[in-house]
């Protein structure tokens, strides 16, 4: 009998192929930098997230290789048995004393921060407001945290209000959202926000994930940048975007942090991340501190290319280093992608599920290690794709 449970899996692929939402895993080599060789071809890399250009950066490298000396590589256990080790203790302070809270907390991935988190705080009898286009991780924890999930449209405080008003009989209410959209490019309108959230007695759970390093006085993220640290309750943020590590945190009173660190099912259960990887992260901060003109540097190229390409006639979103490209669907915006690619630039095609059907982009990622002449060809490739017609 040739029994094949899984032979539905063929069709659904060739749908996918079909409507060019099929993805491929890429495999690049050498260090994670402004320019990548990507299955053996060299493109400069507008695909990533290392904002700052600390990924490779040779002074994060060295602490992570002294670390492996000193504490060796495998943590070993989860957190609470025996695998909290002192670089793990060094970076929560280092992450504490830098966004100006009581206790920071590690996770082994923003995805764990923010899906522990939710369904550590919210559960069965309270409500949870959730912005439309939040990221999946936090999607995810809203689901499955037990609460009444409503979704607000995208950015629309009327609508949230409208929502929040007629919420007063739950036991708590939250409202969660990403601050800065790492699709769009664009802010969550967080000092209305939390307008609402003193109005209505909610709980405010922000995501901090590209904003962290990039925006803000002390690169402590978007709160900082809109002046509402002291009223926002929970900050989650993660270590593998603009400080080119890995791992995620959630920073706030030592009370949340204790009570995570109980009740955070993704922290509780997994087994904490490599020391080396704190003693990397306790590095990046250090150059994020130093050297705040990455961040100022970073934000200037990204206002001058988004005035560069609408004047070109491009529709593009975003006010940060998120530069969308917005082409509607995804047969040209993948076929954009490819031609691109031909031109030696890795701009990815962002498709349904990642966006919204009818909202296919490309996406534009800025880092501090693109220099003038990558932007220069990039400007010039864009310039050609727009004067021949994509299908």
């Amino acid at each position: 009998m040739n029994r094949r449970p899984l032979a539905w899996l063929d069709e659904e692929l060739q749908t996918l192929d079909q409507l060019e939402l099929r993805r491929h895993l890429r495999t690049h080599q050498g260090p994670q930098t402004a320019e990548l060789s990507v299955d053996g071809r060299a493109l400069i890399n507008f695909g990533g997230n290392d904002y700052l250009g600390l990924a490779a950066d040779p002074r994060v490298a060295a602490a992570a290789s002294a670390a492996i000396k000193q504490e060796g590589w495998g943590s070993g256990a989860s957190p609470l048995v025996t695998g909290h080790g002192a670089s793990h203790a060094a970076l929560e302070a280092a992450l504490a004393k830098l966004e100006g809270t009581e206790a920071a907390l590690l996770f082994s991935s923003g995805f764990a921060a923010n899906v522990g988190t939710i369904t550590a705080l919210a559960g069965k009898g309270d409500v949870i407001f959730s912005d439309a286009k939040n990221h999946a991780s936090i999607i995810d924890g809203v689901r499955l945290c037990g609460a009444r999930p409503q979704i607000y449209q995208h950015l629309d405080v009327d609508h949230l209000e409208k929502l929040i008003a007629q919420a007063s009989a739950f036991r708590r209410r939250f409202i969660a959202t990403d601050t800065l959209f790492s699709m769009d490019g664009d802010f969550a309108p967080l000092v209305e926000l939390c307008d609402l959230a003193e109005r209505y007695d909610a709980t405010v759970i922000v995501d901090e994930a590209h904003a962290t390093g990039v925006f803000g006085q002390q690169g402590r993220g978007l709160c900082e940048h809109l002046g509402v640290e002291d009223r926002v309750d929970v900050r989650i943020g993660t270590l593998s975007k603009a400080l080119g590590g890995h791992g995620g945190f959630v920073v706030g009173s030592q009370a949340l942090i204790d009570w995570l660190l109980n009740r955070a099912r993704s922290y509780v259960f997994s087994t904490a991340a490599p020391m080396a990887a704190s003693a990397a992260m306790i590095a990046a901060l250090q150059i994020v501190h130093d050297e705040p003109e990455r961040r100022r540097t970073l934000l200037e190229r990204a206002a001058n290319l988004r005035s560069t390409l609408r004047s070109q006639g491009w529709q593009v979103g975003g006010e940060s280093q998120i530069i969308p490209i917005l082409l509607g669907q995804p047969e040209p915006t993948m076929q954009a992608s490819h031609r691109l690619r031909e031109q030696g630039l890795f701009v990815p095609g962002i498709r349904p599920p990642s966006v919204p059907s009818g909202e296919s982009l490309l996406r534009i990622s800025l880092s501090y290690a693109h220099t003038e002449e990558h932007l220069a060809r990039l400007i010039a490739a864009l310039d050609e794709l727009r004067r021949q017609p994509l299908r």
